[in-house]
This record gives structure tokens, sequence and C-alpha cells, in this order.
């Protein structure tokens, strides 16, 4: 089965731009999620006496000023793009525009791969590297976690939606 997807073009600049504008409408509202579970919890915790707000003038600036808040939410970014990165090569924004990242020989990342590309991507920056090697169109990280983003077929796009 891996190897039905090696082999095909790789993703220009644009075409990974529009899917990581998808996702990233995506991630803002998993991270809205998560701070007003966060928010709701703490508020929790503080009507029931268990924490403190201490210098703190509310329960915002509590969560702003906690580590354990921000590794949240950085787990929650990590989370939704090694989960969907591992599983099927696509997060929601690749699977509208037709895109998959997977190693060449069409199998699918392991999840230090995920890890890698996830904070070598630098934000969508990493995206930009393709025009510095037009010749390989990889994004840096691709490079750096050794894969690569493809572009499908209208049938293989399908053929992974309907797992």
């Amino acid at each position: 089965m891996a190897s039905s997807y090696a082999g095909l073009p790789r993703a220009g600049v644009m075409r990974r731009l529009g899917a990581w504008l998808y996702d990233f409408l995506v991630v803002v509202a998993l991270l809205m999620v998560a701070g007003f579970i966060c928010f709701g919890l703490t508020a929790l915790a503080l009507h029931l006496g268990w924490i403190g707000l201490g210098e703190h003038e509310d329960t915002a600036a509590l969560l702003s000023a906690s580590r354990g808040y921000q590794l949240i939410l950085l787990g929650v970014v990590l989370g939704f793009y090694c989960w969907f990165w591992r599983t099927s090569g696509q997060t929601l924004g690749m699977r509208a525009w037709r895109l998959r990242v997977q190693n060449t020989d069409g199998s699918r990342l392991r999840l230090g791969q995920c890890l890698v590309r996830a904070v070598t991507a630098l934000l969508g920056l990493g995206n930009f590297w393709v025009w510095l090697n037009p010749g390989s169109k990889l994004a840096l990280q691709d490079k750096l976690a050794h894969c690569e983003t493809v572009v499908l077929t209208k049938e293989q796009n399908k053929e992974l939606l309907s797992r």
C-alpha cells in the first residue's frame, strides 16, 4: 500500500501555504477550546480554594503566567499535527489541498519525524525553503525530518479520505 504513494510530485509553496492557512484556522479553534477548558478548571479551583491568585489580578493573568498552561497549548498544537501526520499523512488543510507528508518510499512518518517536522516548520515559514531548493522542492521541515510533501491525485485523496 505504501508504494502506491511513492514517486508522486512534490508540493510547491503556494499549495503548502493554502493548506497551512486552513490548518491555522483549525489550530486556533483548538487552542480556544483548550483555553476555555483550562480557564474553567482554573476558575473552579479558585472557587473551591484549591489555589489562589497570588500576585495575579485575575484568572486570565494567572493562566498567562503559568508554564503548565503554555505547555498544554504547545501540546495541543504538536498533538494536532503529529496525530494527523502519523495516522494518515494529512492534516485537515492538507486533505483540502490534496497534499500528503510521507517518507520517500510512500510510508507514513514515525512519531520522531513528526515532532522534528513540527518544530522545524517555524510556524509555516519553513515552506519558503522550497524556493531556495527549486530542484528538490523540499521545505525546511521536510529536509530536516527526512520526508517529503507530495500532491495526490483526486482518486488517491478520496482513497485516503475513505479510510
